[in-house]
């Protein structure tokens, strides 16, 4: 399954911080379709997710009944991404 949508880049700052996506409702309901079939551990989604010219493996995260997008150091330099900014993104479900 393959989604595009765009979002506000935002920083956890946890125990290991991390800047993320999240997925809008619509496409979330879209993801919890298929996640039975291509979920791992703790409802890990695996996906290939694009920004801009930069595409790398990874997995959505499941977070308050939705799906969060981890968005890599590299990849916000790459793109020139900052906290705030709202990220094109292109999602290859499954593909892991």
């Amino acid at each position: 399954m393959e989604l595009a949508f765009s979002g506000e880049l935002w920083f956890w700052r946890g125990p290991a911080p991390w800047h993320f996506v999240s997925v809008p409702d619509a496409e979330c309901e879209a993801i919890a379709q298929v996640a039975p079939l291509v979920s791992y551990g703790w409802g890990m989604v695996p996906a290939t997710v694009r920004i801009g010219r930069s595409e790398w493996p990874t997995a959505l995260w499941p977070k308050d009944g939705g799906y969060i997008v981890p968005v890599k150091t590299w990849v916000r330099a790459a793109e020139s991404l900052e906290i705030g900014d709202t990220v094109e993104l292109r999602l290859d479900l499954g593909t892991v």
